[in-house]
């Protein structure tokens, strides 16, 4: 079973932000798809369980950008 969990992240505002953002997601343990919505703000994750919400956060962090919630 897959978990498909929905992350705002502010501070996306071009192509470039969106491989960030997807290359750091993408490293996380059990992470097995992400898919950024740039016009959206937002990182879909398809995972083999719940991600950490601080290694998520770390993973934004990283790429330089901010996670601003999660859609339920």
């Amino acid at each position: 079973m897959s978990v498909r969990t929905t992350y705002q992240i502010s501070g996306m505002t071009c192509g470039h932000c969106v491989t960030a953002v997807t290359a750091e997601l993408t490293a996380l343990p059990g992470v097995r798809d992400v898919q950024v919505d740039l016009a959206a703000g937002t990182a879909e994750i398809t995972s083999d369980s719940v991600l950490p919400i601080d290694e998520v956060r770390n993973a934004v962090d990283e790429a330089g950008y901010q996670l601003a919630g999660i859609d339920a």
